[in-house]
C-alpha cells in the first residue's frame, strides 16, 4: 500500500489495523474462529481513491486521510443499515458462481501485482535519486534478474513445502511442520540468500522493503487525521457516499462469506451463526479506523477457514490416526467389508472416556459412504476380502470421522497481537527484498486455485478431447458425469466473460471503484437470466452449494466401433514405452510376485495376496443419490468425452484387462482374468488380444 498511495499509507498502518480489528473481534464478536486483515479489495479501493483524490487541487495528498475518514462514516452507516435490516438472511443467494468469480478476481490481482513488481525491478523507483550506481543500466538489469531469481525461488519452493505431508523424507512431524510453516521459512531463506552477493554490487541491491520506522518522526500524524476532517469541502464529504456504497456492498459480501466458510457445518461447531451482529460490529470498527487514519479490516479468506480448520482438536488427530492403523491391519488380514467397518466402530469405541463422549448425540463415526457400500453389495463383494481400491483408507477415515473444533477465543487475540508485533520489528521486515514480496505474491494467487471449480472447468476446456479421461482418473467434480460438456463449456465460458470484465474495469482510473457492484449483479443474474439458458439440474451441478466430489474412475479404452487401422493409429507406442521402461538405464520395468521357494518359510507368506483376490478397480458412483436423474453424461471413447444417455450410474460385469508386455517382435497386450473397470456406466464386450 506504501507505493500505490505515496507513502500516505505504510505497513506500520496496515499492521496497527490488523491488530486492533482483531484484538477487538476476537474478544466481543460473535464469531471469534473469523480473521480479519486488510485484504486485497481494501487495498485496491483506497488505491482508486488515491488517484481520484491526488489529482484534485481542493482535495489533494494531503487531505486523502481526511476524505477516506467520511468514506469510512458513510460506509459505517451502511453497514448498520444491512446489520439492523437482516440482509444477511439472503447470503445464500451469493452462489458457488460469485464466490469462485470474486476468488479468481483476488488471485489475478495478486498475479497482476507480482508480474507489475518484478518489471518494475528493472526500471528506477520513483523515490530513489537516479545519479546512484544501483541504478545505471547495467546494474539494474542485475538487479532485475536477480529479482527473477528469488521471485521464483521463493514461489518454487513455497509451493513444494505445502506439499511436505505427502512427502516420502523425513519423520511424520517434520513434515508436518514443512507444511504448515514452510512459507515463513522459505520467506527467510531466500531473504538470507539475497544477502550472499551483498559484498560484491552497490548498496541498493537487491530492493527491500522501505517503511518508516513507527518511532519516526511524522510517523503518527495520520492518528490525528479527526481534526482534518471538518477541512475537507461540503461537495467531497458528499461525493464519499459513491465509494463508500462500493465498499460496503464489497465488506458485506467478503466478511460474511468468510464467516460462512469459517463456520461450514463440516466443521461441527457447537456455537451458532451471528452474521448480522458481526456485520454490526465491523460497522464500528470501520468507522474507528477511519477516524484515527488507517484502512479498514474485515473478515479474510482463506485465512478464516484455515484457522477453523487448525483448531481440530488433539482428540480427533488421535481416533484418525487410530483409526488408520486399524484399517490398515484389516485390509492386510484381507478382512471383509463388514469386518474392517466392526473393527473400526470397535477401536473407535475403545477411544471413547465418560468425559469425552459428553458430546452432542450427531458426532461419532459416521456409516460407511454409499457409495462403498452399494458397489460392494452389487459386485457381490461386500463378503470379500477388501483393499484400499475399495476402501481409501486416507478419504474415507475423514469422511467417516467427523471433525471436531476447539472454538475458542485465544487463538484468534494471540495472531492480532502477534501482527501488532510486527510493527515493533519493523527494521526487520524492512530487510526483506521486494522480490521475495513479489513471489509470495503470486504463490497467494497459485494457491488459492485447487478447490475453485471454475477454475478447474477452465482447464478441463483445454484439456485435449483424447486426454480428458486422465481428469476422471482423479478424484474430480461430479458435474463431469452429469452434465454435458456443451452446457460445461457454454456456463464457463460466460463465467470467463463475466470475471474479465469486472478484471477489465478494475483499470478504469475512476470506473473502477465500481468493480463490487459487479459481483452482486450476480445474484439476479444467477436466479433470473441463467436458467433461461441452462437446464435447472445442470445449473444446481454446476452452481453447487458445497464442494461435490465424485471418486476416481479407472479406464480402459473401448474399441468396439473402430477397426483396426483406427486402432492402431490411436495408441501411442511412446507413451507406452516411457512407462515400462526406465529413464536411468532404459531397463524394462517387470512386474512379478515375490519369489517363493522351498525355502522360504511358511510365516513370510501369511502377508501375501491372492492375484486372484476379488476386488474393485474403481468405484463410480456419484455422491447425489437422492437427486439421480436420467441426464446425458460423459463417457470415454477414443476421439475423448462424449455424451451418453445414462438413466442412473450402474455397475457392469467384470472384464477382462489389458495389460501390455514386451513381445519379441514389438508391443503386444495381453487379456488378463482380473475384474477391470467399465466406462460411465457403459457395458463393453470382453476386450481382443492386439499386437503393434
Amino acid at each position: 500500500m506504501f507505493i500505490f498511495t505515496d507513502g500516505t499509507l505504510t505497513a506500520v498502518q496496515t499492521l496497527a489495523s490488523t491488530a486492533i480489528c482483531g484484538v477487538i473481534h476476537s474478544v466481543v464478536g460473535g464469531q471469534p474462529l473469523l480473521i480479519l486483515g486488510v485484504a486485497e479489495p481494501t487495498v485496491l479501493m483506497y488505491t482508486f481513491m488515491f488517484n481520484f483524490a491526488k489529482d484534485r487541487k481542493d482535495l489533494g495528498q494531503e487531505l486523502f486521510l481526511a476524505w477516506t475518514g467520511w468514506v469510512c462514516v458513510w460506509t459505517s452507516i451502511l453497514l448498520f443499515l444491512l446489520a439492523i435490516l437482516g440482509a444477511c438472511s439472503i447470503i445464500n443467494r451469493f452462489t458457488r458462481i460469485a464466490g469462485e468469480l470474486f476468488g479468481l478476481l483476488i488471485a489475478m490481482l495478486f498475479m497482476q501485482q507480482a508480474i507489475r513488481g518484478v518489471v518494475e525491478e528493472f526500471g528506477v523507483p520513483e523515490r530513489e535519486k537516479p545519479n546512484q550506481t544501483a541504478l545505471l543500466p547495467s546494474w539494474r538489469f542485475g538487479n532485475g534478474m536477480f529479482a527473477l531469481v528469488l521471485s521464483f525461488g521463493l514461489l518454487f519452493t513455497a509451493l513444494r513445502s505445502r506439499k511436505a505431508r505427502s512427502w516420502r523424507y523425513g519423520t511424520g512431524w517434520l513434515r508436518g511442520f514443512i507444511a504448515d510453516y514452510g512459507v515463513p521459512l522459505m520467506v527467510l531463506v531466500w531473504t538470507a540468500v539475497s544477502y550472499i552477493p551483498v559484498n560484491d554490487v552497490p548498496k541498493g541491491i537487491p530492493r527491500r522493503l522501505f517503511s518508516p520506522n513507527p518511532w519516526s518522526p511524522g510517523a503518527y500524524s495520520n492518528w490525528t487525521v479527526i481534526k482534518e476532517m471538518m477541512n475537507v469541502p461540503p461537495l467531497y464529504i458528499v461525493g464519499a457516499f459513491i465509494p463508500a456504497t462500493m465498499i460496503a456492498v464489497l465488506y458485506y459480501f467478503d466478511h460474511s462469506v468468510a464467516s460462512q466458510l469459517a463456520q461450514q457445518k463440516e466443521f461441527n461447531l457447537k456455537k451458532p451463526a451471528s452474521y448480522h451482529y458481526d456485520l454490526l460490529l465491523l460497522g464500528f470498527l470501520v468507522i474507528l479506523c477511519g477516524l484515527i487514519g488507517i484502512p479498514p479490516a474485515n473478515g479474510v479468506i482463506p485465512q478464516s477457514p484455515m484457522h477453523t480448520k487448525s483448531l481440530a482438536t488433539l482428540k480427533h488427530q488421535l481416533l484418525r490416526n487410530k483409526l488408520v492403523v486399524t484399517a490398515r491391519n484389516s485390509i492386510r488380514k484381507n478382512s471383509t467389508l463388514s469386518q474392517l467397518y466392526r473393527n473400526m466402530q470397535e477401536a473407535y469405541n475403545e477411544m471413547q472416556t465418560p468425559l469425552v463422549y459428553q458430546r452432542p448425540s450427531a458426532l461419532g463415526l459416521k456409516e460407511l459412504k454409499e457409495s462403498t457400500v452399494q458397489l460392494a453389495s452389487n459386485t457381490g463383494y461386500i463378503d470379500a476380502p477388501v483393499d484400499e481400491t475399495v476402501f481409501d483408507v486416507d478419504k474415507d477415515i475423514d469422511d467417516l470421522l467427523p471433525i471436531e473444533v476447539k472454538e475458542q477465543r485465544l487463538s484468534n487475540v494471540l495472531q492480532a497481537l502477534l501482527a501488532g508485533g510486527c510493527v515493533a520489528a519493523m527494521p526487520l521486515l524492512k530487510k526483506i527484498p521486494t522480490s521475495v514480496l513479489w513471489g509470495y505474491f503470486a504463490f497467494m494467487a497459485i494457491e488459492s486455485l485447487p478447490g475453485n471449480q471454475f477454475w478447474e472447468r477452465i482447464l478441463f476446456l483445454f484439456t485435449a478431447p483424447s486426454r480428458r479421461y486422465k481428469v476422471l482418473e482423479k478424484y474430480h467434480g461430479t458435474f463431469l458425469e452429469t452434465v454435458p460438456f456443451k452446457t460445461i463449456a457454454t456456463f464457463t465460458l460466460f463465467q470467463t466473460a463475466y470475471l474479465l470484465l469486472c478484471f477489465g474495469i478494475t483499470w478504469i482510473p475512476i470506473a473502477g471503484v465500481l468493480f463490487p457492484l459487479l459481483i452482486m449483479l450476480l445474484v439476479p443474474v444467477r436466479q433470473y437470466l441463467l436458467p433461461k439458458f441452462f437446464k435447472r439440474a445442470h445449473l444446481q451441478d454446476l452452481d453447487a452449494a458445497e464442494y461435490e466430489e465424485a471418486p476416481a474412475v479407472a479406464f480402459n479404452m473401448s474399441f468396439e466401433d473402430q477397426d483396426v487401422q483406427a486402432r492402431i493409429n490411436n495408441i501411442d507406442g511412446g507413451e507406452i514405452l516411457d512407462e515400462i521402461i526406465t529413464r536411468s538405464r532404459g531397463e524394462i520395468r517387470r512386474t512379478q510376485s515375490p519369489k517363493v521357494s522351498s525355502l522360504t518359510p511358511t510365516s513370510s507368506l501369511e502377508g501375501v495376496k491372492s492375484a486372484y483376490s476379488p476386488r474393485l478397480t474403481q468405484r463410480v458412483y456419484s455422491p447425489r443419490l437422492k437427486e439421480l436423474r436420467g441426464e446425458r453424461s460423459p463417457r470415454l471413447n477414443v476421439q475423448g468425452l462424449e455424451t451418453e444417455h445414462t438413466p442412473s450410474p450402474h455397475l457392469n460385469e467384470p472384464r477382462g484387462e489389458q495389460s501390455p508386455r514386451m513381445h519379441g517382435q514389438g508391443l503386444e497386450t495381453v487379456q488378463t482374468p482380473s475384474p477391470g473397470p467399465f466406462v460411465l456406466g457403459q457395458s463393453t464386450p470382453g476386450s481382443s488380444s492386439y499386437k503393434t
